[in-house]
Order: structure tokens, then sequence, then C-alpha cells
């Protein structure tokens, strides 16, 4: 069993789910625009019933101001991982790149992730905040150390050289995330949307990135949900790649 492969970068989606943010998705936007439009097939701004009036009238303005580029869809499977999971259906680039539309992600690294792509049109490139020292800013001494020993033990795990598995600012091959089966819905299948691939045996670079912590909004994902995440490694370590594939997708 193998997944279809993907040997040109030709086009990018870009994927943005928006909650309550609305200065920062402005942005956001724009950050990315001017510096990758000519690489952008669309962007796909995801909402739902619980995203904010403010923020829905900044994402019409935007789908007003750029019809050709900007596609709104309103999300039926709930939270965060189905949001992704119906994006990715929808992506009609060679490579789509998965962040977030709250300046946690910072969207001056998408043209990183564009030329990573380009040089590696097959692999999945990641953004990392472990990579550069400083790279964390806003993020509790806690939670920081947390990260540090979850990163490491599912890359033992994994036996992969990766430092950074859980921050969800990567880019595609757009052709392979639409043959996995996804199963997470919440904030864990941003874990999952990466070991799946490790264990399809994608392969997976990192590039260097700062986070800082949102000032716009609150996050939708508690601390304790945190925890969760290693239910989704440890069970995906155990599958095979029969069953990570949708059976339609699976090349002998």
């Amino acid at each position: 069993m193998d997944y279809p492969r993907t040997n040109r970068f030709e086009s990018t989606t870009i994927i943005l789910p928006v909650m309550n943010e609305t200065t920062s998705l402005d942005e956001t936007v724009k950050i990315i625009l001017d510096e990758v439009q000519d690489k952008i097939r669309e962007i796909i701004i995801v909402v739902c019933k619980r995203t904010t009036p403010e923020a829905l009238t900044v994402v019409e303005r935007l789908r007003a101001e750029l019809p050709e580029l900007v596609v709104v869809h309103e999300q039926k499977l709930p939270y965060l991982g189905g949001a992704m999971r119906e994006a990715f259906e929808l992506a009609r680039g060679s490579h789509l790149v998965l962040m977030a539309s709250d300046l946690e992600t910072n969207p001056h690294d998408v043209k990183q992730l564009i030329a990573g792509a380009e040089k590696n049109p097959a692999a999945i490139i990641a953004a990392s905040r472990w990579l550069r020292a400083g790279s964390f800013q806003g993020y509790s001494t806690v939670k920081l150390i947390l990260n540090w020993i979850f990163q490491m033990l599912f890359a033992v795990l994994y036996g992969k050289r990766l430092t950074d598995m859980t921050y969800a600012y990567r880019i595609y091959p757009t052709k392979l995330v639409q043959s996995v089966r996804w199963e997470e819905l919440r904030h864990p299948f941003l874990l999952e949307a990466l070991v799946k691939p490790l264990r399809l045996g994608v392969e997976v670079i990192e590039i260097p990135s700062v986070w800082k912590a949102r000032t716009e909004g609150a996050s939708q994902n508690t601390f304790f949900r945190n925890f969760v995440y290693f239910r989704t490694g440890f069970k995906t370590r155990l599958l095979s790649k029969r069953s990570i594939l949708k059976a339609e997708a699976a090349q002998e």
C-alpha cells in the first residue's frame, strides 16, 4: 500500500479557520498577498456557527474585495479538526498551507514554506518553534517545559529527528491529505495531521519560525485538553498503512 505522490509544486491553497479574529485576519491575508500572491490558488476561510459577527464582517469584506481568491466555507463537522478536514477536501492547489488567522503563525513564513515545497514537492514542510532560541513569545514556563518533553517523547516514539510535531503551521501536498482517513475533530487533529503522514513514510522537513501569543480573541483549546494529544500519538503509532489510507486512494 502506498500514498499518491506529488512531483511538482504548481500553486497553494491557504486554509484559515476563523472564530473571533478581525484585525489579525486582515493582516494575515494582506501579508500573504503582498509576498506570494502569484503562488496562491485560493484562500479558504472556514467559518462556523460560533464565528463572531465582527469576524464575519471582515470575512465578507475580504470575499467582496478578492472574489477570485477568497472562498468562504461554513463547516459542518464540529471543532477545529472538522474545519480542517472539510477544507482539505475543497483545496484545489497542488499544495495547501495549514495555519492560523490570529498571527500565532507568522504569515511572513508562508513564502519560506512555499519555497520548501517548490524544492521538495512530495514532502511536508513544517514550521518549528524549537530550531532557534527565543522563538516562543508569551508562552508560560510550565507550558514550555511540557511542550519540550512532549516533542522529544514523540520524536523518539516515531524515530524521527523532529523538534515540533504539534505546531499547526505546515505546507502539504494536497493529494496526500486527501488520501488519508482522518479521525480527530478537536485540536489533536493537528498532531494526527503530522503523525499519520509519518507512518506512511512521508518526509517532513522543518524550518524555523517564531510563535507569538495572540493578542486578539481567545484560544478555543484548553490546557487540559492538550493531554488528549498523547492518545492520538500513541494510537497512530500502532496503525498500519492500509488503515491510514482511504481505500480509493491507496496504491498497491
